[in-house]
């Protein structure tokens, strides 16, 4: 009996403890999860990063539709400064001809003594009249053309990555320049006509006019007219690049605005989290 008696007690304090361990609550299971810290934050910015804006190359951004329109001004900058020195050179006559080599000018222009010595005389005050366009026109065009570059290299990560006064400096210079050139190309025609409307000028075309050189006349040249062309095209580029690189600084502060909203409701979160299971614990005892 004694023995029964034993075996019994030993068994319900076995129950006794097996359900004390079931109604005890486990610590560990009340405690939030810990995650490290890094893991979280690159998390955040792979779910925050814009769509498409992983795994690319600066190729990709650098030939947004801002590059794209950066790219196209700087060689059409390239063609305005070609057209220059090209419209310079046709226009110059007998004298930009005689340091071509073993050219015979006597023989291609017909033309011997006086008449050759006048034409020359003629050629270089014209070309003197005409210097402030190839003066200015170089290094306009050239200047607008290496900062454009400079902005293409610039842009070559995200939008939202870049420095916001990089942004509104591109947008600036883009802005400047489409009324830089539209100006400049109307100085140019400007500049033009009033030097062929001189007496140098048309003294200039009877002369070549004798030996049948009528192309060498006092209108407007092809060349002249390409570069006001190219820089009308330029300003163009210019001005759908200032309204793309505006609407890019728009998207990128709605961006940065989201996701400053988004990191504080998942910091409230984090904080509503981590104390709830202090008061449950706290309720429990």
């Amino acid at each position: 009996m004694s023995s029964n008696r034993e075996h019994r007690e030993r068994n319900g304090e076995r129950r006794t403890r097996a359900h004390d361990q079931r109604s005890r609550p486990d610590s560990s299971s009340s405690r939030p999860p810990h995650y490290p810290r890094d893991s979280h934050h690159r998390s955040t910015q792979e779910r925050d990063a814009p769509r498409g804006g992983r795994d690319e190359s600066k190729c990709t951004h650098v030939c947004s539709r801002r590059g794209i329109v950066l790219i196209c001004a700087v060689l059409t900058n390239a063609l305005v400064l070609i057209c220059v020195i090209a419209a310079q050179m046709v226009v110059s006559g007998v004298s930009s001809m005689g340091g071509m080599g073993t050219f015979n000018i006597n023989s291609d222009f017909n033309m011997q003594g006086t008449e050759l010595q006048q034409a020359r005389d003629l050629d270089v005050q014209y070309s003197q009249m005409r210097a402030p366009c190839i003066y200015g026109g170089i290094p306009f065009s050239l200047a607008f053309g290496v900062v454009s570059l400079l902005f293409v290299v610039a842009g070559n990560k995200p939008a939202y990555l870049m420095s916001r006064k990089l942004l509104m400096g591109q947008a600036v210079f883009q802005a400047v320049g489409a009324v830089a050139y539209v100006v400049a190309v109307g100085l140019y025609i400007h500049f033009v006509i009033t030097v062929n409307s001189t007496d140098v000028c048309k003294q200039r075309a009877i002369l070549y006019a004798r030996r049948g050189y009528t192309w060498m006349n006092c209108d407007v040249s092809g060349g002249d007219a390409a570069v006001a062309l190219f820089g009308l095209v330029t300003a163009i580029l210019y001005t759908a690049g200032a309204v793309l690189t505006f609407q890019t600084i728009r998207g990128v502060r709605r961006y940065l605005e989201e996701r400053d909203r988004r990191a504080a409701e998942e910091a409230t979160s984090r904080g509503s989290a981590q104390r709830a299971p202090l008061k449950a614990e706290t309720t429990f005892v």
